[in-house]
């Protein structure tokens, strides 16, 4: 249901949970895209580097969450619906927070932004 895998290095293909500032959009090979750049040092500032952005997936939709018990799985991008991409990109795009949510106690346990809330 969750990942339990989490890799701030470079060709790891896996998500980094944490804190990010959205920055421009582009058009790529999913179409409308999202770069976003991590906030949290050895957690996710390597997101620019390593290519994470928000993009549209097929395999992100409900019928398919039903039938199998989770969606598909990205290379460590969030994936959002093709039918909601643009509105939520266009929305967040240039500035805002957004913040990848984990219950992994190693990301706990790491982030500085976390313990300074607390």
């Amino acid at each position: 249901e969750f990942a339990d895998n989490f890799s701030n290095r470079p060709e790891s293909l896996q998500s980094s949970p944490g804190f990010y500032v959205t920055k421009e959009t582009y058009n790529g090979s999913k179409g409308l895209s999202l770069k976003l750049e991590g906030e949290e040092q050895g957690i996710n500032d390597n997101a620019l580097n390593r290519g994470i952005v928000m993009h549209a997936a097929a395999y992100v939709n409900a019928a398919l969450a039903q039938g199998r018990g989770f969606i598909g799985r990205s290379w460590g991008c969030p994936a959002v619906s093709p039918q909601l991409h643009q509105a939520i990109i266009n929305k967040i795009k240039n500035g805002s927070c957004l913040f990848l949510y984990t219950p992994n106690k190693n990301y706990i346990s790491s982030s500085k932004i976390l313990k300074e809330a607390a």
